[in-house]
């Protein structure tokens, strides 16, 4: 591990930072947004506007990085980012709002399959599954820090604002003065979605309802907590407690995935995350027992994204395996962009707690599907399904391709083997 921390160190560094720009800045959202008098639907709306442009960058970026090169692409993108993040407080106005979000999640989607590109060029056969760990610990660990920054400042200033600006350029040093040769760029075309439904329904229709309920984590979840009554201070403790859980119990679920049936294990999770959203609704007021049903709550949410792309590897053929992870990125992008209004509707309704419901309800209706397809095919023998790799939500479809190819390198050596 300490070879591979020393090779691609910077590249890790300088994503940490960003991840923390970005933490920062989706916390932000909430806790201004209900400083500034925002609506709940406004807010919604204002989150949303990310996953548009996550995925919109995640589709186009390619293009672009074939067009004018690795290093252009990822400077302007980076430069971008720094500026829509400082004009966050300067615009305070919800379609600003809204429009500065689409470029910010464009821009970040991005850096990130740039920046990832770059790792995974830098990683060998040997070195790739550890080199994508080291990564995804990355990630989780500056979302984590992120929170702890958001109180050495006051949130109806602009300190906070100009923070993560500070941070996302200086994260562009590190990984320019330090990237390998350009790599080839190339990317499969995602399957269609209809193809993919076919191969493994539960994979194709749980990644789009877990798109809805990583979006209420991810861009609602200080929504409910400005919504709650809870300070600056709480609401970046129950965010941090989040991310937290999501490093945790990544591991955990992981070991068990290869060790059992890979619905059983879905079904499983989604309990828990349905029961997790019961207890939210149920909690009253009671903070600490807020932070531990945060931290289950990330805990059950990350790891399910790696189940679904494991659990749908073990229904194709390795040829098939790249496309497919395209296909499940963008099912889950779009599943992404209508989480927020639907949880910003629930709220507007029934106050904060709809944040909950939502989460409930969508956790249980993962349980019920994966329930049903039980009884509609049988399950692949454990010793045939390949290896869980773990893979954060907030990564851009080049990481899920590496970890494809992680995949197939050690179906392809275990084959060898047998």
């Amino acid at each position: 591990m300490f070879q591979v921390l020393a090779a691609v160190w910077a590249l890790l560094l300088g994503m940490a930072l960003i991840m923390i720009g970005n933490g920062m800045q989706a916390t932000l959202i909430g806790v201004r947004g209900d400083i500034e008098g925002f609506s709940t639907f406004e807010l919604s709306i204002i989150t949303s506007g990310y996953f548009i442009g996550f995925l919109a960058g995640s589709r186009l970026t390619p293009e672009l990085i074939r067009r004018v090169g690795h290093v252009r692409v990822f400077a302007a993108l980076a430069s971008f980012l720094s500026a829509g993040l400082i004009a966050l407080p300067v615009l305070a106005e919800p379609w600003a709002w809204t429009l500065l979000r689409v470029a910010l999640g464009f821009c970040l989607s991005g850096v990130y399959v740039t920046a990832e590109s770059w790792l995974n060029n830098a990683a060998t056969n040997e070195t790739r599954g550890q080199t994508l760990s080291a990564y995804m610990i990355a990630q989780m660990l500056g979302m984590v820090a992120a929170q702890g920054l958001m109180n050495v400042g006051d949130a109806g200033g602009f300190v906070l604002f100009i923070l993560p600006s500070i941070l996302v350029s200086l994260a562009v040093a590190p990984i320019l003065l330090s990237i390998s040769p350009t790599p080839a760029f190339d990317t499969a075309k995602p399957m269609r979605l209809t193809t993919l439904f076919i191969n493994s329904p539960l994979a194709a229709v749980g990644m789009m309802i877990l798109g809805g309920v990583f979006a209420a984590q991810f861009g609602m979840a200080s929504v409910y907590g400005a919504a709650a009554g809870l300070s600056v201070g709480q609401i970046s403790t129950f965010i941090a407690m989040i991310f937290t859980g999501s490093l945790v119990l990544q591991y955990p679920i992981g070991w068990l995935s290869d060790r059992m049936d890979r619905r059983v294990l879905i079904c499983g999770v989604s309990v828990v995350g349905a029961g997790v959203g019961l207890a939210g609704f149920l909690s009253g007021s009671a903070y600490p027992v807020l932070l531990i049903i945060a931290f289950v709550f990330g805990g059950m949410t990350n790891p399910l994204y790696s189940l679904f792309i494991a659990y749908a590897n073990d229904f194709l053929e390795i040829e098939d395996m790249p496309a497919a992870s395209g296909g499940l990125v963008f099912i889950y992008g779009l599943g992404a962009i209508t989480g927020p209004i639907v949880t910003g509707q629930l709220m507007s309704w029934v106050g904060p707690k709809g944040f909950w419901l939502f989460v409930m309800l969508l956790f249980f209706a993962i349980a019920a599907y994966a329930l049903w397809r039980m009884t509609r095919r049988a399950s692949v023998p454990v010793d045939e399904t390949g290896a869980y790799v773990g893979v954060s939500p907030t990564a851009s479809p080049v990481a899920v391709s590496a970890a494809q190819d992680w995949y197939i390198e050690q179906a392809e050596e275990q084959d060898a083997q047998d």
